[in-house]
């Protein structure tokens, strides 16, 4: 990985965005996306400033299940002292073996003003978290802006990681680039049919392939201080699928090529039966990874020339 020394004076993108204006320049944009919502590749075209709509079933104010210092996630964000994360309700992704799906497909948690938002980001740096952590955020980055804006005036000076499907609109990265310091997409899935099986969604793959490409446009390449804490760039998270072996080898192969050889990638053996894959037909995901396909996952990892990946 790529040491950087700390620099207290290397503010978070988010912080230089407040200074120059550009942070509220995006948050009248991103209100005028709401009233006719265009903030995911859904694009429900819901009023969502009138009240909550759309496949996501949200208003204008976010929805959080929980936040708390998290020792879960990659290494080089949860440091010491935990990386900062705030869990929103009704994912706009509807994956069909989800192992959050109690907090991600409801409707449930608790609404909260950016007011709210704000200081749960700031209760968590208090905490020591080494990064504000948004999980699921994708259509809820508006009142995510608002907040910033807030707890910016209150001191908020660390990383903010944007924690994804993947599944974002171009017009949701617009209003991301330079607010953004660490974005973690995970891509799933490389073909259409696998996408639309378990996703509900066909234009997935052609849509988070595009999407890495503009983030790593936006933030570069992972870099870490001389605590080995990640402090900006692209880190890819891919859960390996059992029967899926073959995905995993082109979308590693995608992103060495047509990323970076030098991409950050969290290639992830977690995978097991939950949601509907427990009550529906979809007996070929209904079971967990064999160790041949562990094997050839990383033998993927070797051919794609990728250095950068594991557990960060």
């Amino acid at each position: 990985m790529q040491d950087k020394p700390l620099n207290n004076t290397d503010d978070p993108n988010y912080l230089r965005a407040y200074k120059n204006g550009l942070l509220v320049q995006k948050i009248e944009q991103g209100k005028s996306y709401l009233a006719d919502c265009i903030l995911c590749p859904r694009k429900c075209h819901v009023n969502r400033l009138e009240k909550p709509g759309g496949t996501c079933q949200t208003g204008s104010l976010a929805r959080v299940s929980s936040y708390f210092p998290h020792f879960g996630e990659e290494s080089c964000l949860t440091g010491n002292h935990g990386s900062g994360t705030i869990f929103f309700t009704s994912c706009n992704l509807r994956c069909v073996f989800c192992q959050n799906w109690d907090i991600s497909h409801s409707v449930g948690g608790r609404s909260v003003s950016p007011g709210e938002l704000a200081q749960m980001m700031l209760s968590l740096q208090g905490r020591g978290c080494h990064n504000i952590n948004l999980v699921t955020p994708s259509h809820v980055v508006v009142p995510v802006l608002e907040a910033l804006e807030i707890a910016i005036d209150s001191g908020l000076n660390i990383p903010l990681v944007y924690n994804t499907s993947g599944y974002d609109s171009l017009e949701t990265l617009d209003l991301l680039n330079g607010i953004v310091d660490i974005y973690m997409p995970d891509i799933k899935f490389w073909s259409v049919r696998s996408a639309k099986r378990y996703l509900k969604a066909p234009d997935y793959p052609k849509i988070v392939q595009r999407n890495l490409k503009i983030m790593h446009s936006q933030v570069g390449d992972l870099v870490v201080d001389s605590h080995h804490l990640a402090q900006k760039g692209l880190l890819i998270r891919h859960l390996v699928m059992p029967g899926l072996s073959a995905e995993t080898d082109k979308i590693l192969r995608y992103i060495a090529k047509e990323i970076s050889v030098k991409t950050a990638v969290n290639v992830m053996f977690q995978y097991h039966p939950a949601y509907k894959v427990k009550m529906n037909d979809f007996n070929e995901i209904n079971r967990g990874l064999t160790f041949k396909e562990r094997e050839l996952a990383r033998h993927s990892v070797d051919r794609a020339g990728l250095t950068r990946y594991g557990w960060l």
